[in-house]
């Protein structure tokens, strides 16, 4: 028996079209709603699913186990409001637990997958900028995947994992940032919560993390992650996420009540000159797609 669940906050609009993308398989579909506001739990009622209360929290990895121990499956899929799973991966999905892969005994090997997920954001694909192949565990044995209610945490697991083929036919879609509004509402409430978890593990401000992460940020996804392939999609991206890692060291140093540090000039240069350096390294690796003229 395959269970999906299904987390939700205010998710009328898009609840509908997630629960029937698991329509043909799953065999029961929980829905865990975190004190909607709008008429989400009516939807999901009328969806014919099985409808429970949490109360609400800032991200949903608060909430995943939760929602696993009101499942009855022996295989748990899980899915967001904003994701949808699609036809060929509905039919592979439902032949895993049946007959997927086996050992000589005929058991089946794995007991927890890793899916590609197909990010859309700002309505288009994105394909590079470490947004994909984005894979995610989300279909698993019960009681062989749990989280540990950390923000982005990837989940604790055990026994075998296999991940699926880095096909979008075989992606979970996910309908992720459809406006700047939505990017930035999120932003301020992840970098809320992600300020909070390094000051509980002890993280100090330090000034320097207010150059040397937001731009690191940005040439790892602009450049290792050929966020340039995305053109200004993937331009916008890589700034908002180098942006989002400057508004998270901010969120701390005011969380440490704006304390004063000195900065010496001497300290300034040592700090952009070794950032510069390593962008004049990417943009020689880069050259020949950039079709700059050589850096001297």
């Amino acid at each position: 028996m395959i269970s999906a669940v299904i987390n939700t906050l205010n998710e009328e609009k898009n609840l509908a079209r997630a629960v029937a993308s698991v329509r043909g398989l799953a065999d029961e579909i929980v829905v865990v709603d975190m004190e909607s506001t709008d008429n989400t739990r009516e939807v999901a009622r009328k969806l014919g699913t099985k409808v429970f209360t949490h109360k609400k929290e800032k991200y949903v990895e608060a909430v995943r186990n939760f929602m696993i121990s009101k499942a009855s499956g022996e295989w748990i899929l899980v899915l967001d409001p904003d994701e949808e799973i699609s036809p060929k991966l509905a039919k592979i999905l439902k032949g895993l637990p049946r007959g997927g892969r086996k050992d000589s005994s005929g058991v089946v090997v794995a007991d927890y997958y890793r899916i590609p997920r197909k990010n859309i954001i700002f309505g288009k694909w994105i394909k590079h900028c470490r947004w994909w192949p984005d894979f995610q565990i989300r279909f698993f044995k019960k009681g062989y995947v749990s989280w540990n209610e950390v923000i982005h945490a990837v989940p604790m697991t055990q026994g075998k994992g296999l991940d699926l083929p880095e096909k979008e036919d075989l992606a979970i879609i996910h309908k992720n940032y459809s406006s700047l509004e939505e990017y930035l509402a999120k932003m301020n409430r992840y970098t809320s919560v992600q300020a909070e978890e390094l000051l509980k593990n002890g993280y100090v401000f330090d000034w320097k993390d207010l150059i040397k992460k937001p731009f690191r940020e940005f040439l790892g996804r602009y450049f290792a992650g050929q966020g340039y392939k995305d053109g200004v999609h993937g331009l916008t991206l890589c700034f908002l996420q180098s942006f989002s890692e400057l508004v998270l060291y901010l969120k701390i140093w005011q969380k440490q009540g704006f304390r004063e540090q000195e900065i010496k000039r001497s300290e300034i240069k040592n700090e952009f000159g070794s950032l510069i350096k390593e962008l004049r390294w990417w943009l020689r690796k880069e050259l020949t797609w950039l079709k700059l003229p050589k850096w001297r």
